[in-house]
């Protein structure tokens, strides 16, 4: 849980944004904050309703396309297509 502690903000915000997108998997986020996906689950837990929150989980428990294992081989995108246009977005500034 520390490192949830050190995350700003504007990196909160992103994250809880990237885990309510159907195409960025919990990869993606590992990779660019450097949390795994049981910390998302945390955080989103911390920083949502509880009703936001149940819904969130029933929506990506299972889902192909959250999980890199599980994913379709020809999804070999880190982000979805509405990624671009977001500012704090670090790997879309690359």
């Amino acid at each position: 849980m520390k490192i949830l502690k050190a995350l700003s903000i504007e990196e909160i915000d992103r994250i809880v944004e990237m885990a309510w997108e159907d195409r960025t998997p919990f990869d993606a986020i590992e990779v660019q904050f450097g949390i795994n996906e049981s910390q998302v689950i945390q955080l989103m837990r911390k920083n949502m309703k509880e009703s936001s929150f149940k819904m969130w989980r029933a929506r990506v428990q299972g889902r192909k396309t959250k999980h890199r294992h599980k994913s379709p081989e020809e999804m070999d995108t880190f982000k979805s297509r509405m990624q671009r246009g977001i500012a704090l977005n670090k790997i879309s500034k690359r």
